[in-house]
């Protein structure tokens, strides 16, 4: 089945618009919806070329300090040779748009919408725009936190089509997760999943936990409950989420709720900072 995958719409609305808008940005929770990711509030990146990104989320001091998330459009052509300037980071790439060609160790892979690839800290990688239109993909991004006797995840390619969607119990697959990585190997300290919930099918309670979360509306709306708020979320929506806030949700529309979901997992909650002996 051919899945069509939400995209930040860019440009400008006309001056005739109302500045009422449904962006937030709480204690607990922000919400970044589509309509206000324009041209404006683009960046760019050193090494980069024929690239611009909407930076979505980013480690903030007493919120949420793990992640930074970008959704990225790379002109035809377009990439970068040195793409990631941290030797800490870890990556997960999932295209919404276009064509991409990977290029890693022994990886050398075409991604097309759908399709995500994990990097290992330290690898060297390289990405290029190969199609004739512009390629659109989130770039997730995260410290990798070692282990004694835990080597990083090696780098792979997973398409979601190619995946079973992993039902919850008791829903007939009515709420299910594509899950990229697996979830008993605890080499990965984050998971990158699609959250599909078929129309009028709910998280049926407010799950409160330490993880913190990202959220992309790739199809299709609902409505989320985020600390005390309900909140109503369409196809191209972002939701952050710092650790321990409450939330819950049904789908409302007509067609599939669908959302890409990354949080971070299977280490100890840290005790505090660090003291040199």
């Amino acid at each position: 089945m051919t899945r069509r995958y939400a995209a930040p719409p860019g440009g400008h609305p006309p001056q005739s618009d109302l500045l009422t808008g449904r962006a937030v940005m709480t204690d607990a929770y922000a919400v970044i919806p589509r309509g206000v990711q324009r041209d404006i509030v683009t960046s760019r990146l050193p090494h980069w070329e024929g690239t611009r990104l909407w930076i979505l989320a980013r480690p903030l001091s007493g919120f949420a300090e793990t992640f930074s998330h970008y959704a990225m459009e790379v002109a035809p052509g377009g990439g970068a040779d040195r793409p990631e300037s941290d030797p800490r980071a870890e990556g997960g790439l999932f295209v919404t748009d276009g064509e991409l060609r990977l290029r890693s160790g022994h990886l050398d892979e075409r991604l097309g919408p759908g399709m995500f690839a994990y990097l290992p800290p330290g690898a060297d990688w390289r990405l290029r725009a190969d199609g004739e239109a512009p390629a659109r993909f989130h770039w997730i991004r995260k410290v990798w936190t070692p282990v004694e006797g835990l080597a990083p995840p090696e780098a792979f390619v997973a398409d979601e089509g190619e995946i079973a969607p992993d039902p919850m119990p008791g829903t007939e697959g009515r709420w299910a997760t594509t899950r990229f990585m697996d979830p008993d190997d605890l080499r990965h300290d984050m998971h990158v999943t699609i959250v599909t919930l078929a129309p009028g099918a709910a998280i049926p309670f407010l799950e409160t936990h330490v993880m913190e979360h990202g959220l992309y509306v790739l199809e299709g709306q609902g409505v989320y409950r985020l600390n005390t708020d309900w909140v109503e979320v369409e196809a191209g929506d972002f939701m952050w989420l710092r650790a321990f806030c409450p939330q819950a949700c049904y789908a409302g529309g007509p067609g599939p709720f669908r959302y890409l979901l990354y949080k971070d997992v299977n280490r100890h909650a840290p005790l505090g900072p660090v003291v040199a002996g």
